[in-house]
């Protein structure tokens, strides 16, 4: 009998659901005077940072909405 093979990893889903191209880290972090996407030419990294940010104002809407409750 042959063992059967385990399923590849998911990898590509997350990227399609994604408008397809890299996010520009000089359009999400505005200011720096650094160049970031030659900082972090990694898309791996590109997402992460452009999760990290898209999280961030997730949570501060969320306290946001705590706060408006409260009053």
């Amino acid at each position: 009998m042959e063992e059967k093979e385990s399923p590849p990893e998911r990898t590509a889903p997350e990227g399609e659901k994604g408008k397809g191209k890299e996010p520009d880290l000089n359009r999400l972090f505005p200011g720096k005077e650094v160049d970031l996407n030659r900082l972090f030419p990694d898309e791996g990294t590109k997402k992460l940072l452009h999760d990290l940010k898209r999280n961030k104002r997730e949570i501060e809407r969320f306290i946001k909405s705590l706060q408006m409750e409260e009053e």
